[in-house]
Formats: structure tokens, C-alpha cells, sequence
């Protein structure tokens, strides 16, 4: 007779240990002091979904055009991925807005500064309007078990 509910004990934190955690927000201080009403990243099982990111650096977007806003971007993008121990190389899908499609081939070259290994998924559309009047928006979504 008590076999049975030992039985049934370690059925149940089998099944406990299967069930996923819940979602992680990951918001950075610059965010809650701003009172943006966003995370720059969720961890929901073994994916990193990151928010879409522009070239800002202190708050202002970094001069110089298209370039220079795309390469800060990228930069910060990277900055999110390793404070939550991932990388470009856990990057599978990317999805970039751009103020000009006229601009997506200079995007692209400063692209593949960052993407080397391999290339993720990617989508890329025009916006009639970009946060701060940026040049480029991108968000990314990483594989992170």
C-alpha cells in the first residue's frame, strides 16, 4: 500500500519539473525612470524576445545618420543580449523598421559588422515614423535555453 503513493509523488514532481517557469520582464533603470511602459527583454522559456531598440545613447539619438544610428542601435542591441548571457550567434530572428527603405542597403552594411557566423531570419519594412525620429528600429528574438 504505500508503494502506490510514493508512486504517485514522484509522478507529481515529474510533472512539476516539466512545467515551464513563467515569463521573466527585464526592464533596465533608464526605462523605470523614464516610465517607459516596456521591457527591454522577456526571457519565456528558452526564448530572449527583445524590444525594438534605437540608436540612442544618454537619451539622444547618435548623430550622423543612418550609419551612425544604425551602428548604436546594434551596439545596444548587443549591450541587452549580453546582460542576459546571449550573443548575436543566439540571435535567430530580427525584424528592422526603417524611416527610408532607400536607406536599406547602407542598414545592411552595418549589419553584417554584427552578424558574421551566420545570418537570422530577418524582415525589414518602412515606417512613417520611428521613436525620437529615428532612422532604423530593430528587435530581435534569440535562442537562450
Amino acid at each position: 500500500m504505500r508503494a502506490i503513493p510514493l508512486l504517485l509523488v514522484i509522478a507529481g514532481l515529474a510533472a512539476c519539473a516539466s512545467v515551464p517557469a513563467p515569463p521573466q520582464f527585464h526592464r533596465t533603470e533608464a526605462q523605470a525612470k523614464a516610465g517607459y511602459p516596456f521591457s527591454s527583454a522577456v526571457q519565456a522559456g528558452p526564448w530572449l524576445i527583445l524590444s525594438g531598440d534605437i540608436g540612442v545613447d544618454t537619451g539622444k539619438l547618435a548623430p550622423g545618420g543612418i550609419e551612425a544610428e544604425a551602428r548604436r542601435t546594434m551596439d545596444n542591441i548587443g549591450a541587452t543580449l549580453a546582460a542576459h548571457g546571449a550573443s548575436y550567434d543566439d540571435v535567430v530572428k530580427c525584424t528592422v523598421f526603417l524611416a527610408d527603405m532607400a536607406e536599406w542597403a547602407r542598414f545592411n552594411a552595418i549589419y553584417r559588422e554584427y552578424f558574421k557566423s551566420h545570418f537570422p531570419a530577418r524582415s525589414a519594412l518602412g515606417a512613417s515614423g520611428l521613436a525620437l525620429g529615428a532612422r532604423v528600429e530593430v528587435e530581435c528574438l534569440a535562442w537562450k535555453p
